[in-house]
């Protein structure tokens, strides 16, 4: 597949290091310094210049790529980039935006601005924080097989009962499967006698009941059944978005902004939100407003720095669990090292996606983990592919690709994965893959 990659940021960085593998990727982008340098560091073809114009999409061959993914940090540029794309050939075109508005105006056609598919950050980020406050004591949640089952991903704390089992012992539950460890950079395909280790990050796969029960394993002290106390710092569209969603999901959060015009505005528009006007850095207000009593504080303000201020101000009141979103890349590991407990950085979460999506022909589903280590696909078996008719047994011996089968769901129901489970065509498997293996396995369903 031939793909274009306008915006060498981030995001655009994160993309094409996924994909130049098993695609033959061109990457444009206004710095030719930054086009120089990930010419080396991806050996893929780069192209200086200004990505929305006709003569530098022509050098690209945007005519005849298959698809155009305009990602730079402006909207408007994206959206030109896709508009052009589309005068030229009949490529599939994604663009990123972080204007909800434009998302509006492009979902009233899926037509508007030559864009085909369209990523919004500000939602996406969102969409993140609510599923990981569904399940309060992991750090990554994903759906497959239409909600039958769940990947969640889980940070092992030293004082966590979990820590120091080895898998045999933490997996008691009937319907899940450990699928992942990741420790020191390192992703540890998991055995009976492997060891749980504090610092680990240990990924799970299973129906939604199971993967609740694990999470209560690993954190008893604060998973409750259901995180009614969530605060919300910071009126931003993120802050909005996540406060719009968890009323859909029939939450009332608590929101706190400092402008008032924007606290007005929020109010109105969250009907089931409490939308207070203040100074989310005043400690005297967060403890007569009983912040240190939350289940959950997202932090959601405009700056990596403010973000990290009152994220530290939470836990210090006692908060039980803070998310902190986190626009610099670079931030994230300084938030988790300081004690925060989810760090969501919106660029990663947009590459991921973006990335998910480009997998649409090989997959179901798809999601990615610790910086591109791993990914969980969702296949659907054909008649006559390798997978059908054998064991998964027959397969971990005959593959040499790393892969572990998390769950099977089979005329909409699930079936638990063991050695001598029969594989059948029209099965749904979820399953874990080493990164580098992604294409292999996929061909073989």
């Amino acid at each position: 597949m031939h793909v274009v990659i306008v915006g060498a940021g981030e995001v655009g960085t994160s993309i094409a290091a996924s994909l130049a593998p098993d695609h033959e990727v061109v990457v444009v982008d206004v710095d030719p310094d930054r086009a120089e340098q990930l010419k080396y560091e991806l050996d893929v073809l780069t192209i200086a210049g200004d990505g929305t114009t006709s003569g530098i999409q022509t050098a690209a061959n945007v005519g005849d790529a298959d698809m155009v993914i305009a990602c730079t940090d402006d909207d408007r540029t994206n959206l030109v980039t896709c508009g052009t794309a589309k005068t030229l050939g009949d490529g599939f075109t994604i663009a990123r935006v972080k204007s909800t508005e434009y998302l509006r105006t492009w979902e009233g056609t899926e037509r508007a601005f030559g864009v085909d598919f369209m990523v919004c950050t500000d939602l996406l980020t969102a969409q993140n924080i609510v599923r990981v406050i569904g399940l309060p004591a992991a750090v990554d949640v994903d759906p497959f097989a239409s909600g039958l089952v769940q990947m969640a991903e889980f940070e092992i704390d030293a004082e966590s009962p979990v820590a120091g089992q080895t898998v045999s012992e933490a997996d008691r539950f009937e319907s899940l499967t450990f699928v992942g460890i990741f420790r020191d950079g390192e992703m540890i395909i998991p055995r009976g006698d492997t060891p749980i280790g504090a610092g680990d990050r240990a990924v799970v796969i299973g129906s939604p009941e199971s993967v609740h029960s694990f999470a209560n394993d690993v954190a008893p002290d604060t998973t409750p059944d259901r995180a009614d106390e969530i605060v919300i710092v910071g009126g931003s569209e993120i802050g909005y978005q996540t406060a719009r969603l968890l009323e859909e999901r029939e939450f009332t959060p608590r929101l706190i902004e400092r402008d008032g015009d924007r606290a007005r505005t929020l109010a109105e528009e969250l009907p089931n939100t409490v939308v207070m006007e203040h100074d989310a850095t005043d400690t005297e207000f967060l403890s007569r407003e009983h912040v240190d009593e939350s289940d959950i504080v997202v932090a959601a303000l405009g700056s990596d720095e403010q973000n990290l201020l009152v994220s530290v101000l939470a836990k210090r009141l006692g908060a039980d669990r803070v998310i902190a979103v986190v626009d610099s890349p670079d931030y994230v590991t300084v938030f988790e090292e300081i004690g925060i407990d989810i760090a969501i950085n919106p660029r990663t979460v947009t590459a991921e996606e973006i990335t998910r999506f480009t997998y649409e022909s090989i997959a179901e589903n798809i999601a990615v983990l610790e910086n591109d280590q791993a990914e969980v696909l969702e296949l659907e078996l054909t008649e006559g592919c390798r997978f059908a008719g054998r064991t998964i047994a027959e397969l971990v011996d005959e593959i040499d690709a790393r892969f572990v089968i998390g769950a099977i769901t089979r005329n909409h129901a699930l079936v638990t994965p063991r050695g001598d489970t029969v594989l059948e065509p029209g099965d749904h498997v979820v399953l874990l893959v080493d990164s580098d293996a992604v294409s292999e396995i996929a061909s073989m369903a």
